[in-house]
C-alpha cells in the first residue's frame, strides 16, 4: 500500500534529479557559451577600437581641409576688393563665425565701412508697430521717408531705412554715378536704432558701400517663426533692392533664408548665397562669392544644401 513516506520519498528522488541534471547541464554548457560571450565581447571592443580610430582620422582630414582653406585664401582672395566698400549685416544666432568671415574679407583688402548686428528683436511680430514708428521719427533730410516703402509691414521699412543709411544709391539717369546719406544723417539712423535695442553697432560705422554682406544664422522654431522667416526675406529684399547682395550662413532648417532666396525665382537671379559659412571653406567662399558679385556683377549659389551650383565660385573671379 503506498503512503505518505512513499510520496515524500519519490518527490524528494525527482527534485534530486532535476537540480543533479541542471548542475550537470550547466557545467557541461559553462564552457562553450562563457568561450562565445568572451569572443563577442572581443570582437565588439575590437569594432569600437576600430570605430574610434576611423572618427579620429575623420576629424584629422576635416582639420586639414580647413587648414589647406586657410593657407589657399591669401592666393584666391589678396587685394580682389582693394577700394571697394562693403557693409556687412549679422542676423541673429552668428556670433560664432560672423567676425571670421570679416577676417577671410579682409584679405581681399575690401573697406568694411559698417558691421550692424541685428538683434532678435528686430524680427518680433509684437514690435511692429513700433518699428514704423521709429523709422517715421528717425526720418533725415538725405534719409527720407519719402524713399521708404509705404505699407505697415514694420520689418520691411525699418530694413530699407538700413539700406539707405548704408549703401550707395544706384544711379540715375541726370545724377551723379552715385550719391550717398550725408555721415550726420548716417549716425542719427543707426543711433536711433541702437537706442532702441534693435541693432548693435561698431564705433566707426558709415554709410556709402556698395554692397551688402548679410550673414545669417539657424532659422527662428518658435511660435511665430513663420512671421520670422518672411521678414528675413522682406530684409534681403530691400537691401537687395538698393545695391549687390551677398547672403551667406547656413542652408538647412525649414525656414532659413538661404533656401528662401534660392527657391525665389526672381531674387536667386540677384543675390549670391553660401549655405555653409560655419565651415572655413564656407568663409573662403563667402569672399569669393562677394568679388565675383561686386567685381564682375555676377550672382552664384555656393555650399553643399539645395540649389548650390559648386562649393565655391569658379576662381578666375
Amino acid at each position: 500500500m503506498i503512503n505518505f513516506r512513499y510520496h515524500v520519498v519519490s518527490l524528494t528522488a525527482v527534485f534530486l534529479a532535476l537540480a543533479i541534471g541542471l548542475v550537470v547541464g550547466t557545467a557541461a554548457l559553462n564552457g562553450p557559451v562563457a568561450d562565445n560571450l568572451k569572443s563577442q565581447i572581443t570582437a565588439l571592443n575590437k569594432d569600437l577600437s576600430n570605430k574610434r580610430d576611423e572618427i579620429n582620422q575623420y576629424r584629422e582630414e576635416i582639420n586639414r581641409s580647413q587648414e589647406f582653406a586657410t593657407e589657399i585664401a591669401p592666393a584666391l582672395l589678396d587685394g580682389k576688393l582693394a577700394g571697394r566698400k562693403l557693409a556687412v549685416v549679422a542676423l541673429p544666432g552668428t556670433d560664432q563665425y560672423a567676425d571670421k568671415v570679416i577676417q577671410m574679407l579682409a584679405i581681399t583688402g575690401v573697406t568694411v565701412t559698417a558691421k550692424v548686428t541685428v538683434q532678435d528683436k528686430f524680427f518680433d511680430p509684437a514690435v511692429e508697430l513700433e518699428l514704423l514708428d521709429l523709422a517715421s521719427v528717425t526720418s533725415q533730410p538725405t534719409i527720407s521717408t519719402a524713399d521708404l516703402p509705404v505699407n505697415s509691414n514694420g520689418v520691411e521699412t525699418a530694413s530699407a531705412q538700413l539700406a539707405l543709411a548704408l549703401l550707395q544709391r544706384p544711379s540715375v539717369a541726370g545724377a551723379a554715378p552715385v550719391t550717398q546719406p550725408s555721415a550726420a544723417d548716417v549716425t542719427a539712423v543707426l543711433t536711433a536704432y541702437t537706442k532702441a535695442s534693435y541693432i548693435a553697432v561698431e564705433d566707426d560705422a558709415v554709410g556709402g558701400a556698395e554692397a551688402t554682406l548679410i550673414i545669417t544664422g539657424a532659422p527662428a522654431v518658435d511660435k511665430d517663426a513663420a512671421k520670422k522667416a518672411q521678414s528675413l526675406v522682406s530684409m534681403a529684399e530691400q537691401f537687395s533692392d538698393e545695391r549687390r547682395l551677398i547672403v551667406a550662413g547656413v542652408g538647412v532648417g525649414e525656414g532659413n533664408l538661404i533656401s528662401a532666396v534660392r527657391g525665389d525665382p526672381t531674387l536667386n537671379k540677384k543675390i549670391s548665397t553660401v549655405d555653409n559659412v560655419s565651415t572655413t571653406d564656407g568663409q573662403v567662399a563667402s569672399a569669393m562669392a562677394t568679388v565675383e558679385r561686386v567685381v564682375d556683377d555676377k550672382t552664384g549659389h555656393y555650399g553643399l544644401a539645395a540649389g548650390a551650383a559648386s562649393l565655391v565660385p569658379k576662381a578666375a573671379s
